[in-house]
């Protein structure tokens, strides 16, 4: 995809004013099933990928690997259509709510997520039935913070 032959490729001043970038230019974007809730990916935008983003309606993103654009589905297939995208309190992280067609993942999983826990406590639930994990507020001495 060649950006310098689509329109929108300026993003608005008033959003790349809000963005709080990385020192390579890039803001992190969570990728959301809009209808479902689930997670798909995290890809990484620059400004033109973010105009192109809005301006089209198709999820375009930066690829650090390759250091080009990339427009998800061009080649795979496998498209996202844009049905909202939110910046988060800090400015530093996008939310992209699409309409995943096929695999998100590049090794052909429904998101880059399947298959890959890593096995976290579940604090909660052992709260709630009695394990040793406490209330789970963290209270004066544990780390409850974010």
């Amino acid at each position: 995809m060649s950006a310098s032959t689509s329109s929108g490729t300026d993003l608005d001043p008033a959003v790349a004013a809000r963005l709080q970038r990385t020192p390579d230019g890039l803001v992190a974007a969570v990728v959301q099933q809009h209808d479902t809730g689930e997670v798909l990916m995290l890809g990484w935008m620059d400004d033109r990928a973010l105009a192109l983003t809005l301006s089209t309606g198709r999820a375009t993103y930066w690829s650090r690997s390759r250091q080009e654009l990339w427009r998800k589905g061009d080649t795979s297939g496998h498209v996202q259509h844009v049905r909202s995208v939110a910046l988060d309190c800090d400015g530093d992280a996008l939310l992209v709510r699409v309409d995943q067609t096929g695999p998100a993942c590049h090794t052909g999983t429904r998101t880059c997520f399947d298959g890959r826990d890593l096995g976290a406590r579940d604090v909660v639930t052992q709260a709630t039935s009695g394990g040793a994990a406490g209330g789970g507020s963290g209270g004066a001495t544990g780390g409850g913070g974010a």
